[in-house]
């Protein structure tokens, strides 16, 4: 079995996927950083193959999406030369695998495989905090003629989350071993 080859630790690719128009999406100059090569060429690499980047794969940032942008990923500099010549492409989990028919770097292969990984990841803490916010909701809406204060019902749910992330399993009673004489008394 080959061994993995991580160019880029996870953290850094999370920390590199935003919220943007309320789906998950990465910035063309992130993805550019990540693959090795200039923002330009990969902008190039896109609008050359149009054609496999439907709206639901990329979209372009609007002046103060691209603004915030800057802002939450501490990109945002003072002074001369600094404000936005050209407004980002932002690409989806699914542009961000279609990126990866236009790039056929080695590294842009193994970045993208580790992008995909990480996406997933994030989709499966999701579901479970999902699952979780679901179960408390059910927990509390029997329990609920039972709470005479709000802080009643706050501690419930700590109590009932703590209960979920961390089970408590009884212990199997324990078998006795050897011989038991028969005891008359």
């Amino acid at each position: 079995m080959k061994k993995q080859m991580v160019l880029v630790p996870e953290k850094i690719i999370e920390n590199r996927i935003l919220l943007i128009r309320g789906r998950k999406v990465m910035l063309d100059r992130d993805l550019a950083n990540l693959y090795g090569v200039l923002t330009k060429n990969l902008n190039k690499a896109v609008k050359r193959n149009l054609e496999r980047f439907p709206a639901d794969f990329m979209f372009q940032l609007t002046l103060k999406e691209a603004e915030l942008s800057r802002f939450q990923n501490g990109t945002l500099k003072k002074g001369k030369g600094t404000n936005i010549k050209y407004l980002p492409y932002a690409f989806t989990e699914q542009g961000v695998a279609m990126l990866s028919s236009i790039l056929s770097s080695p590294r842009a292969i193994q970045v993208n495989i580790q992008i995909m990984r990480t996406f997933t990841k994030l989709r499966q803490i999701m579901l479970t905090h999902k699952d979780l916010q679901r179960k408390i909701e059910e927990i509390i809406l029997r329990q609920e003629t039972k709470f005479k204060t709000y802080d009643e019902q706050i501690q419930y749910i700590f109590k009932v989350i703590n209960e979920i992330l961390d089970p408590v399993v009884p212990e199997p009673p324990k078998k006795k071993y050897g011989f038991l004489a028969d005891r008359e008394n």
